[in-house]
């Protein structure tokens, strides 16, 4: 069966037995049909929150073979349910422009899926909508306010660096002249469009603590300059209270669960290639206050996904996960090493040898951080005995603990093997995570300790363009905030054609971003687009609904 006809065949609890599990009241529920409520923010206990065992889920550098991070999240927190452990998983919530584009759906997969997964992966309880409409407004607001005579900040329009945003892969949408059609239509300028998990807005919702701390954040919002080169904030317009007021509800946690039953909670949904790429501070808070474990997810690779859970995410929150969990696929590392696509169900131990040490940089990264590692092979039922003991030895050399991930065939009891190494990894742990960077570093030595730490690069270059625009925000006194890097998803490097782990390479960094609401420096590596266009052959080709509702085609 098809991930979707798995989900279609589990009838699902209703969501009131789920909140049980958790001890959350009724009164506590805000229901969106009998699968689907919201949480209040009042659930989240500090105290409870320092008890945690916070398992974060990372990976290899992705692949065509696929790697399955999601799948292995819920399915490790299956199995910790099943050996008796109160486990909750908190993950992002898929975006509309990958499921209808390249990726599909982003629930799970097999026997480790989140439910009801059509409705996770359409518009689910009405959040990207809500962050979208927010992000609109205030690009409404600029606009109104340059046309405006009366009321007029005096913003230079060429300096705008605030854009819409769709939750749709829209290649046309990135450049683009607005306001045509004459004086009513206001002042014509050259803009474009973001998609919505790239918004400022997004990466707010899901770093502030609450309400206040959205608006706060909000009004912080960097927009362009005036014409006497003065700064422009979104406080500047007054736009921060609207804006909080859009995002009311979708700043509450959504609580779903696994097909086994178990409690999940997804909220939030930022890219990782160009974003932090992980769920919001308040779901991880809030599920750390409803159980002993929570398995979390960072998107993409562990140079991506996890570097900025650790260095953007838990420096903001005060939050340090107990253990690190590496996805990998025997097929996925073949690639690395050289193996043509068509050929991965094939033994070829001499291409994992090549592949492997892809494996060992990502280890080595999540080790700079201090933290306990466990590695999960996600398991294919092409995986040779040889394949796999390759694997193991290598493990065994780092002295980190391998465990096969049969979540996608078996749910919880297939990831057993996996949550018990992990619960001993967690026990194990008796410190905080150390940074890569302090915050005192400057923004060039930031980025050359991920670089370097990270990566395995030699250095960073800068082009004449992002050294100015880098000088602009010193002067703006922003140098000592985090650093949030834009880079290919593909590989290591910056060049998305050097797969396996590269060596000798620098990173260029072409330009620069500012995230002043959210808080983070964004160095953009390589042609990055916030924006992504549709595949030749786009999923949404494949996706239909017959006469009875049922669909077909959303994996």
């Amino acid at each position: 069966m098809t991930d979707i006809e798995i989900a279609q065949k589990v009838t699902a609890k209703h969501i009131r037995e789920i909140a049980e599990k958790l001890e959350i009241t009724e009164d506590n529920l805000e229901y969106y049909g009998r699968e689907k409520a919201k949480l209040p923010l009042e659930l989240i206990d500090d105290k409870k929150v320092e008890e945690n065992n916070l398992v974060l889920v990372t990976a290899i550098t992705p692949t065509p073979a696929g790697e399955g991070k999601t799948t292995t999240s819920i399915g490790l927190s299956d199995g910790l349910n099943y050996i008796g452990k109160k486990s909750v998983v908190v993950l992002r919530e898929p975006s509309l422009g990958p499921v209808f584009g390249m990726k599909g759906g982003a629930a799970g997969g097999g026997w480790s899926q989140v439910i009801p997964m059509v409705d996770i992966n359409l518009h689910f309880t009405g959040d990207f909508h809500a962050i979208g409409m927010a992000n609109n407004l205030l690009a409404a607001l600029i606009d109104n306010n340059i046309q405006s005579k009366s009321r007029n900040l005096n913003i230079d329009p060429r300096t705008v660096i605030w854009k819409r945003c769709v939750d749709m892969n829209d290649r046309a949408l990135r450049n683009i002249v607005a306001a045509l059609g004459g004086k009513g239509g206001g002042i014509p300028r050259e803009t474009g469009f973001n998609i919505t998990a790239a918004s400022e807005i997004m990466a707010i919702l899901c770093l502030c603590k609450d309400i206040e701390n959205l608006q706060e954040m909000c009004g912080n919002i960097y927009i362009g300059d005036t014409f006497t080169n003065e700064p422009v904030y979104a406080r500047d317009l007054n736009a921060s209270g609207a804006i909080a007021v859009l995002l009311k509800d979708a700043i509450k946690p959504n609580l779903v669960q696994t097909l086994e039953g178990n409690p999940a909670i997804i909220h939030g949904g930022p890219f990782a290639n160009i974003a932090q790429g992980t769920n919001s501070i308040i779901a991880t808070k809030m599920g750390m206050s409803l159980s002993d474990y929570v398995v979390t997810e960072a998107g993409f690779a562990a140079d991506l996904g996890a570097e900025k859970f650790l260095n953007i995410k838990c420096r903001k929150a005060g939050l340090s996960p107990k253990a690190v969990v590496v996805v990998a696929t025997i097929r996925a590392l073949k690639y690395h090493g050289g193996k043509a696509l068509d050929t991965l169900t094939e033994e070829d131990v001499d291409a994992l040898e090549k592949g492997i040490p892809n494996l060992e940089r990502h280890i080595e990264s999540i080790k700079s951080f201090g933290l306990p590692v466990v590695v999960s092979v996600n398991a294919f039922v092409s995986d040779t005995d040889a394949e796999k003991q390759l694997i193991y030895d290598h493990c065994e050399k780092m002295g980190v603990p391998v465990a096969l991930s049969y979540g996608w065939a078996d749910g919880g009891k297939g990831c057993s093997d996996l949550a018990e190494k992990v619960v001993a990894a967690a026990e194990s742990c008796t410190g905080k995570f150390k940074p890569t960077y302090d915050l005192e570093d400057s923004p060039q030595t930031k980025m050359e300790k991920v670089a370097r730490g990270i990566y395995g690069a030699n250095d960073v270059v800068l082009t004449a363009k992002a050294k100015g625009q880098l000088r602009k925000f010193e002067r703006l006194g922003y140098s000592k905030l985090p650093i949030c890097m834009a880079k290919t998803q593909k590989s290591l490097s910056d060049n998305d054609k050097l797969i396996g782990r590269p060596e000798n390479f620098n990173i260029t960094i072409r330009e620069f971003e500012i995230a002043t609401g959210a808080g983070f420096i964004i160095p953009i590596a390589g042609n990055m687009l916030r924006m992504p266009g549709l595949p030749v052959v786009p999923s949404a080709e494949k996706i239909e609904m017959d006469s009875d509702g049922t669909i077909s085609g959303l994996f």
